[in-house]
């Protein structure tokens, strides 16, 4: 991948999506509203946080009921289950930078009422700029789903058996052996979290495809 700089006057759009994080610049016009439903209610997202740069303008953010008003060069977050709605209140339009991660399909929760979650909605790859998949089957994208979830449950199986070897050391009294057995972990655990993104990149792949009225 080469390096590219992006500027949030002209590339509003996704700029990184992969399963740890999707990054982008929107634009909200005067007076509109981004994140919410017909009645009114924000969404939410089951596992990522979303981080929020105003770089453009003013926007009013209600995170959970609360609401904050944000200019250039301010920032607010939005946990994991936390319902979330940005409308520019402003004379001019709003530009924000913002990342959500990790990005694993349903990206997004709605909800039918409070407290009741809507039906999960997946969506296409359009819908984060990343180019439709015509060629690869369907046959092919559960294949590689079951292929990463066997390879996953295969490393789990490896951290989990160093870890039970390990971990009695690490919380022993001598220390260098104590350090030796958390590097010893880490070097089981770490290959398990690149193969549970696998899976992930393999099921975002699998969802884009489903999504698709021509499945």
């Amino acid at each position: 991948m080469s390096f590219e700089v992006y500027d949030y006057r002209k590339d509003i759009r996704n700029l990184l999506v992969t399963p740890q994080i999707r990054a982008r610049f929107i634009r909200l016009e005067v007076g509109n509203i981004s994140g919410g439903n017909q009645r009114g209610q924000g969404h939410s997202h089951d596992l990522g946080h979303e981080i929020f740069l105003v770089l453009q303008g003013k926007a009013e953010f209600e995170i959970e009921g609360e609401i904050q008003v944000l200019e250039p060069g301010q920032m607010c977050i939005a946990l994991v289950d936390q319902t979330h709605t940005v409308r520019n209140i402003g004379d001019e339009p709003v530009i924000i930078y913002l990342s959500v991660t990790p990005h694993i399909q349903p990206t997004h929760t709605g909800w039918i009422e409070e407290g009741t979650k809507a039906p999960p909605h997946f969506n296409l790859s359009s819908a984060y700029d990343v180019e439709k998949d015509q060629t690869t089957s369907i046959d092919k994208l559960v294949a590689s789903q079951r292929q990463a979830a066997d390879a996953l449950m295969e490393v789990i199986e490896s951290a989990y058996q160093v870890q039970c070897k390990q971990l009695p050391i690490l919380a022993g009294k001598d220390k260098k052996a104590a350090l030796e057995a958390r590097d010893t972990i880490w070097k089981a655990i770490y290959p398990m979290f690149q193969q549970m993104y696998e899976l992930a990149d393999s099921w975002n792949s699998l969802t884009y495809r489903t999504a698709d009225t021509d499945f």
